[in-house]
């Protein structure tokens, strides 16, 4: 007896990884500058949040000890923090991103608003996300606000001498509740990342499955297609792409009345 088709479907097509309507099975994603920023940002975080358990929770701090050698170890990542960043504008691709990830639309309230915002129907999203959805957009900017936080209050405390006691207090209050708060995000967003294979796949390797972009980033897919027939830039694409799709109108389609003059 033969097993019903299960696999993904676009307009009835089967899309598991292989080629639909003559396009190619992979879609690039992102670019080795834009991946470098990241991996390099997260590596960094990493070993500001390492180095701080060690600096400040006791028993850690007593089993590891090299106190001298681990202070500057977090004072020097966390300086770098900003530098993949900056680094990364001189890329058009990562301008693009960060362009994308500014901007807060219609389409981004939809998905914080709808319980059904990663339903999926013949084979893509019922709302058709861009590149980043809003909750990417939030950590983003999360992320962005938390390094330069982190960074003057974290120069206050390593160069105290010009400041006064208060304003070193506060630096104080604000650096270590605000590393509280980056734990609880990185944890959430390793959480995340680990159990979506094709997002993993997009950032290890820069291209993504067709059907994992469906699904997820459906907006982002049709402006990818539109930009690679018509030659519009892909940023301007996705831009004039993308409108949300009624769970339940998805599959209906709608006549249409005579055009008026």
């Amino acid at each position: 007896m033969n097993r019903p088709d299960e696999r993904p479907r676009v307009d009835g097509r089967a899309v598991d990884g292989r080629a639909v309507d003559g396009r190619a099975a992979w879609v690039a994603r992102f670019s080795v500058a834009e991946r470098a920023v990241h991996h390099v940002t997260g590596l960094l975080m990493l070993v500001c949040l390492v180095t701080a358990a060690c600096l400040y929770v006791p028993d850690l701090s007593t089993l590891v000890g090299r106190r001298n050698l681990i202070k500057p170890i977090h004072v020097w990542a966390g300086f770098l923090l900003p530098v993949p960043v900056l680094l990364g504008v001189l890329s058009r691709a990562f301008r693009q991103d960060l362009r994308r990830l500014n901007r807060f639309g219609p389409r981004d309230t939809e998905w914080l608003r709808r319980r059904d915002r990663r339903a999926v129907l013949n084979g893509r999203g019922v709302i058709e996300v861009g590149k980043f959805n809003a909750g990417q957009k939030l950590n983003a900017a999360f992320v962005a606000g938390s390094i330069l936080v982190m960074l003057g209050t974290g120069a206050m405390l390593t160069f105290p001498d010009p400041w006064p006691d208060s304003w070193r207090g506060g630096a104080t209050f604000v650096h270590d509740w605000l590393t509280l708060a980056i734990v609880v995000m990185t944890f959430g967003h390793l959480w995340y990342a680990l159990r979506d294979q094709g997002a993993l796949t997009g950032m290890l390797t820069g291209r993504v499955d067709r059907s994992w972009a469906a699904r997820h980033h459906a907006g982002w897919l049709t402006a990818m297609d539109r930009s690679s027939s018509n030659g519009v830039r892909d940023g301007a694409a996705e831009d004039m792409g993308s409108q949300s799709v009624p769970l339940t109108d998805a599959a209906v389609p709608r006549k249409r009345g005579p055009e008026s003059p």
